[in-house]
């Protein structure tokens, strides 16, 4: 299974939306909440190239985007690969 690494902030609609998407496919990933975290945030930032809306989302370190990046990805049936999924 692929490694998935979520950025998120709290009561973020977008992120919620992400994780259910993820949750659908069955895919594990790893929450990262830098709601009050300065230095998580920052690192965020460094690993979306500058992107600082959340969520930020990783797959095997491959950098996805957000939550409608990461939809775009479904629906042109490019996610379930990068999960293992087909």
């Amino acid at each position: 299974m692929a490694t998935i690494e979520v950025y998120t902030k709290f009561l973020c609609p977008y992120c919620t939306r992400a994780k259910a998407l993820l949750d659908r496919k069955g895919a594990e990933y790893r929450e990262i909440d830098v709601t009050m975290d300065r230095a998580g945030f920052a690192a965020m930032v460094e690993r979306a190239n500058g992107g600082r809306t959340v969520p930020q989302i990783f797959i095997d370190g491959r950098h996805i985007g957000g939550s409608d990046d990461l939809a775009a990805l479904d629906a042109r049936g490019g996610l379930d690969p990068l999960l293992g999924l087909g």
